[in-house]
């Protein structure tokens, strides 16, 4: 996913308007640019691609580009973050997540991994935080917490009524994927690791996927489907989806602070239908915009009072 939450322990500074405003539009091309790599695959399921090949889209690229900075901090310890932590992180964060992500898109429509994950994401980082972290959950966030869970229900009705088994298939897969980055998120706080300096170590660390990937004839593969094709994936699998996205947080956190720059994620799901609707024609059905509009409710429900 490319997913789209906490982690990033950047401290919140004062500033300026000018400055400000520009942590505001760097939270906002964060939030487009992952809803742009939910949309990039979906289309690229749609014209061939498997999978394994948009994993290998997703972190290629950036492991080569983030490879100098991990052999630079040391490769011993991964930079810090140890190896130990570092698997566990690439397992609950990185292309074992991303490829149970891109397998849902094959059975259900854009507008529902979209909003799935994401909220599953949300519910579970806030059932980690109070148990795991012991922190207190004020009324707000249960009160978003269950129109989430609403939201989700009249989602999953659809997959029930109109889609069928694959349809509930499908939607169980964003749930467990949103449930892994939750996982994935609380232990970067638990550990004191930053999102940029996780999203480094994930992305050199998923290289070592590629000779298997060779080894299934997955270049030979992609190849066919053309180079307009496989440049559109490295963009947004492998740029936009990923550092980019990353970096503009990331940057938008330390400029305006966690608490409002904590809005920009809840706004992937209703970002990425609107351009799913633009670029690929996946116009939402009923029932998926009243579960968009009760997830955007619970999401600023849960958001209120988040420091």
């Amino acid at each position: 996913m490319n997913e789209p939450t906490g982690g990033v322990d950047i401290p919140a500074q004062k500033s300026d308007p000018k400055p400000a405003l520009l942590g505001i539009a760097c939270g906002a091309g964060a939030a487009l640019f992952w809803a742009l790599g939910f949309v990039a695959t979906r289309h690229g399921l749609k014209v061939g691609f498997t999978p394994a090949d948009l994993l290998m889209h997703r972190f290629l690229w950036s492991g080569i580009a983030f490879l100098p900075l991990v052999l630079r901090a040391r490769l011993g310890n991964l930079g810090g973050i140890g190896w130990g932590r570092g698997l566990v992180l690439m397992v609950l964060g990185g292309p074992v997540m991303s490829i149970i992500s891109y397998t849902g898109f094959l059975f259900v429509p854009l507008g529902h991994g979209s909003v799935i994950q994401p909220s599953s994401a949300t519910l579970g980082g806030l059932l980690l935080a109070a148990v795991f972290l012991r922190e207190r959950v004020p009324l707000s966030r249960v009160l978003g917490a269950l129109a989430i869970v609403g939201g989700l229900v009249v989602i999953g009705v659809e997959s029930i009524g109109h889609i069928g088994p694959d349809g509930v298939l499908g939607d169980l897969l964003f749930v467990l994927t949103g449930f892994m980055f939750a996982v994935f998120g609380t232990l970067l706080r638990h550990w004191r690791v930053s999102a940029f300096s996780a999203a480094t170590v994930i992305s050199v660390l998923s290289l070592s996927l590629l000779p298997l990937y060779a080894a299934s004839g997955g270049f030979a593969r992609v190849a066919a489907l053309g180079f307009g094709e496989n440049a559109l994936q490295a963009l947004g699998q492998g740029v936009l989806a990923g550092p980019a996205a990353m970096y503009l947080f990331a940057f938008s956190i330390q400029t305006i602070g966690v608490a409002r720059a904590a809005v920009f994620p809840a706004t992937v799901p209703a970002l990425t239908i609107l351009t799913g609707w633009l670029l690929l024609g996946e116009q939402p059905t009923a029932l998926q915009a009243a579960g968009l509009v009760t997830v955007l409710s619970g999401f600023y429900l849960a958001q209120r009072q988040r420091a």
